[in-house]
C-alpha cells in the first residue's frame, strides 16, 4: 500500500483541510487530481502523515492544518511591529482581521513600510528568521544626495557597524528624484535598523524605507495598510524557500 501505513486515508485529510467532502475527495483522486510527494495518488486506500507528505491537489500545495493562516500587511509608517504597546501607539494586529491570535515574521521600525507577514505557524517563522536559512529580503531606500558606485560596492563588500560588520547581497541605484536617490538592497540578515544604518555609514541617511519583497513575496498591488491572505502556492514557496 503506497503511503504512510500508519497515517490517516488521504480522502480524510482532504476533507479535513476543507478542500471537498470525503467523497468528492476521492472523486479528485480518481481523476487523478491529488499527488503526494511528487506522486499521484489514484489508491482511494491510500494513507498519508500530513505532517510531512506534500500534498497537492491541481497542482496547488494544500494546506492540511487549517487553523493555520498566513497574511501579508503592507504596513504603513507610523506602526509598531507588536501585538500591544504601552506607548498606546498603533500596532500592526489593529490592520489585520484573523480567526486566530497571529504574531509577525520579524520586525519593521515604526517608521519603515512595506512587507510584513504575519502567522500562527511556529516553525514557519523560525526558519524564515533564522540566519541559517539566508533569506532574502529587498528594500527600497531613499537618501539624501547622490549615492555614487563606490557607495553600492562597499554596502556589498561589507561596512563596518557597532554590531559588526554587515554586507548586502546586491545593492544598486534604481532612480533619482528631487537631490534624492532611491537604492534597492537586498539582504539576508535582520539586524536591527540595519539597512538604515548601513546606508548612513556610507554617508546617505535614509529618508524613507520600505521593504518590497521577503523571499517569493512581493507587495506589488497591496495598497500601504492593506491587508490579505496568502494563497497556497505562496505558502508553498515559502516553505520551500526553507526546507520544509
Amino acid at each position: 500500500m503506497p503511503g504512510d501505513a500508519g497515517g490517516e486515508r488521504l480522502q480524510k485529510v482532504l476533507a479535513h483541510a476543507g478542500v471537498a467532502s470525503r467523497r468528492a475527495a476521492e472523486d479528485l483522486m480518481r481523476a487523478g487530481r491529488v499527488w503526494v510527494d511528487g506522486r499521484p495518488a489514484t489508491e482511494l486506500g491510500m494513507r498519508v502523515d500530513a505532517t510531512r507528505a506534500r500534498i497537492e491537489v491541481d497542482g496547488q500545495r494544500v494546506n492540511v492544518h487549517p487553523d493555520r493562516e498566513y497574511v501579508l500587511l503592507n504596513k504603513p509608517a507610523g506602526y509598531v511591529t507588536t501585538s500591544s504597546d504601552p506607548q498606546g501607539r498603533p500596532t500592526v494586529m489593529d490592520l489585520v482581521r484573523a480567526r486566530t491570535r497571529l504574531y509577525p515574521i520579524g520586525r519593521l521600525d515604526a517608521d519603515t513600510q512595506g512587507l510584513l507577514l504575519l502567522t500562527n505557524d511556529g516553525e514557519l517563522t523560525h526558519r524564515l528568521t533564522h540566519p541559517r536559512y539566508q533569506v532574502p529580503k529587498t528594500y527600497l531606500a531613499e537618501v539624501e544626495g547622490t549615492v555614487p558606485e563606490e557607495s553600492s560596492r562597499k554596502l556589498v563588500e561589507g561596512v563596518r557597524l557597532d554590531d559588526g560588520t554587515a554586507r548586502a547581497v546586491s545593492a544598486r541605484v534604481v532612480g533619482r528624484t528631487k537631490g534624492r536617490t532611491h537604492v534597492e538592497l537586498v539582504l539576508t540578515e535582520g539586524r536591527k535598523r540595519e539597512v538604515r544604518r548601513m546606508l548612513e555609514a556610507v554617508g546617505h541617511p535614509v529618508t524613507k524605507l520600505v521593504r518590497t519583497r521577503l523571499g517569493p513575496i512581493d507587495i506589488r498591488g497591496l495598497k500601504a495598510g492593506a491587508a490579505r491572505v496568502l494563497t497556497a502556492r505562496e505558502v508553498g514557496e515559502l516553505q520551500r524557500l526553507v526546507g520544509l
